[in-house]
């Protein structure tokens, strides 16, 4: 079994993180706006807040980065990314389930953005018990999912 723990990040993870943003989501930030190496930078420079950012460990090992805000009503997971080499060992899935955990305890929802071309981080959402609540940006880009169950709309009787 893997020990998985977090960490704070520090200025030092910067290129890291990059690399990781990099090497987790480039295909799909390739995908939605193309990947403009230097407009990634930029937006890395200014996304990177190290004191809000954890990065992930396995065994002691950097192997991914999470960014959780606690707000007044839910849980946000703002990101979170495992590098390729790492995913699929249940390692996001379990950081996820113990912020399920949490927001239980809390009386809280979760919720998150994911980009809709990313299917298979949708998948694992979804098997957490997570459901699309609406889609946003350009052409619904983003798809914001969260614990709380949908809203239905109204209901027509005859």
């Amino acid at each position: 079994m893997t020990a998985i723990g977090l960490r704070p990040a520090t200025s030092a993870d910067s290129e890291y993180c990059f690399q990781l943003h990099k090497a987790a989501m480039g295909g799909y930030v390739t995908a939605v706006w193309g990947w403009d190496e230097q407009a990634q930078r930029d937006f890395h420079a200014c996304a990177f807040t190290p004191y809000r950012w954890q990065i992930i460990t396995a065994d002691g090992t950097a192997v991914g980065m999470l960014h959780v805000e606690h707000r007044p009503t839910e849980i946000y997971l703002a990101r979170i990314e495992v590098h390729p080499d790492h995913q699929g060992r249940g390692i996001g899935g379990q950081l996820i389930r113990s912020l399920l955990h949490e927001a239980r305890q809390q009386g809280q929802d979760v919720a998150l953005d994911v980009l809709s071309v990313n299917q298979r981080a949708q998948a694992l959402y979804r098997r957490l018990g997570l459901h699309e609540v609406t889609r946003h940006g350009k052409n619904g880009i983003k798809i914001r999912m969260s614990t709380k169950p949908p809203q239905l709309g109204p209901i027509h009787r005859s």
